[in-house]
């Protein structure tokens, strides 16, 4: 009889943990959510998939996808945000809806994470809380009333300048520079101090309220390109309520996002957006300061 008992115990622990299994691996990923649907970058349909394919190649990510209408406000656009840890915006468009913009402001103040890819730093200029998560934004009417300009000096130091101007600019595409300025900060920690990043837009001259801002990463913007003659950031960490967001101006095209620094930074940076930790390494094949390195991109697999 006890031998009975015994068996039949023992069969209800095993079942128990096979009906377990799925719904434990399924909550050992983290959720991504990726906004799309309105950019002035025609890419953005291809962009997409390819960091849709970054971050699930991981293993760490389980990613959705949420396409506006083409234009306008899409007011049927009501994502339930609270299901993700974080939200990667590819998005440069109309307004989104006003409940959708509280909804959101409310996920990040509660400890969501948010990544912002290039264009989706032009986007919502006249929101004040869309602003303040970002740190520096780009043209829409952005100007001096916006915040300041944020760049380093030549000597390493970082300059807040109000002077007036509006928000945004770039040179002509080129291969350039990435300098770490941030090396303990998980999503820079262990990268090279100065690595050659793929043919881009250098965003410079952006300007916002960059309060809770860390600057990870700049390149200069040289004016023989037509740049601002400045230290430039590239990449930023910004802290807003209780949530965490990741901001890289890098991604103009997908040969852009070819680029092995810009996947690394891309997936590290979602990653701490999402948990505030890292777990990724960094890739042998990540670009050294005088070679770049691509990999094919992930649109059409």
């Amino acid at each position: 009889m006890k031998d009975k008992i015994l068996f039949f115990l023992l069969a209800l622990v095993v079942t128990g943990l096979c009906f377990q299994t799925k719904p434990l691996a399924a909550q050992s990923k983290l959720r991504a959510l990726i906004i799309e649907g309105q950019n002035n970058h025609k890419v953005w349909p291809k962009t997409t998939k390819m960091m849709k394919a970054y971050l699930e190649e991981t293993n760490l990510f389980d990613v959705d996808v949420e396409t506006t209408a083409p234009s306008g406000t899409d007011a049927d656009f009501h994502p339930d945000f609270s299901k993700y840890d974080v939200v990667i915006s590819n998005y440069n468009g109309a307004p989104w809806p006003e409940a959708t913009q509280k909804s959101f402001a409310d996920y990040m103040n509660q400890g969501g994470g948010l990544v912002v890819v290039h264009a989706a730093d032009n986007a919502f200029s006249k929101w004040t809380e869309y602003n303040q998560m970002i740190g520096l934004g780009g043209w829409g009417g952005r100007s001096e009333k916006s915040g300041p300009y944020v760049y380093y000096s030549d000597d390493g130091k970082v300059v807040r300048n109000t002077d007036e101007g509006r928000g945004g600019g770039h040179g002509k595409q080129h291969e350039f520079s990435v300098v770490t300025r941030n090396s303990e900060h998980p999503i820079t920690k262990g990268l090279p101090s100065e690595w050659l990043h793929t043919k881009d837009e250098l965003y410079d001259k952006l300007r916002g309220p960059a309060q809770g801002m860390v600057v990870l990463a700049t390149a200069y913007s040289d004016k023989n390109t037509g740049g601002s003659g400045r230290h430039e950031p590239m990449l930023m960490a910004i802290e807003f309520g209780k949530g965490r967001v990741f901001h890289s101006t890098l991604g103009h095209a997908d040969y852009s996002m070819e680029c092995v620094g810009f996947i690394t930074t891309f997936t590290r940076g979602s990653e701490w957006a999402a948990t505030g930790k890292v777990t990724q390494g960094v890739p042998k094949d990540f670009p050294s300061p005088d070679k770049t390195s691509k990999r094919s991109d992930q649109a059409d697999k």
